[in-house]
């Protein structure tokens, strides 16, 4: 008799069965600048690693002001942000090489967002055939690297930023 693979995605049973938090986590990166998933912060706009991932390097892309709604950022907020969206494609590039990326917002709860109160940009990056027969029969995602593995290599990157290799406001 075959003996069954397994897979391993400890980190998803704390969002499954964890508590929901009442606070804004991508509100708690700001006051706290030493987590672990806060790839950039720049005047207006921060990049984060989403800890419940779709896929490898799945980033949300995020106004520093906590803002529900794109009509209340100013246009400062949103140059910054979608700068931040292309440098953020331009780092996953470079880094994990996708061949494409899915790009998005989930706006209200209705939509989809799980956090529906502080606006956020999903950059997934997709591969070809990355889409196989685990997540239609087995509902499970299988995500090659950790994230904290992921976050050194980001982080590395993205700390380019400040020494003038992407220019966030061209």
């Amino acid at each position: 008799m075959k003996s069954m693979d397994l897979l391993w995605a400890p980190w998803r049973i704390d969002f499954i069965k964890g508590k929901k938090s009442k606070k804004c986590f991508l509100c708690e990166y700001i006051k706290n600048k030493d987590v672990e998933y806060l790839l950039w912060k720049g005047n207006y706009t921060m990049v984060v690693m989403n800890k419940y991932p779709y896929n490898n390097g799945h980033l949300m892309i995020a106004p520093v002001k906590h803002k529900k709604e794109l009509n209340q950022l100013s246009e400062k907020e949103i140059i910054e942000l979608f700068n931040a969206i292309r440098i953020s494609t331009e780092v996953l590039s470079r880094t994990i090489k996708p061949h494409g990326f899915n790009i998005g917002a989930n706006l209200g709860e209705s939509a989809g967002a799980g956090l529906p109160g502080h606006l956020h940009i999903h950059i997934v990056p997709r591969w070809n055939g990355d889409t196989n027969f685990m997540p239609v029969i087995a509902s499970t995602k299988v995500i090659p690297q950790s994230l904290e593995q992921l976050s050194i290599i980001l982080k590395k990157e993205f700390s380019k930023i400040r020494k003038g290799k992407y220019n966030v406001y061209r």
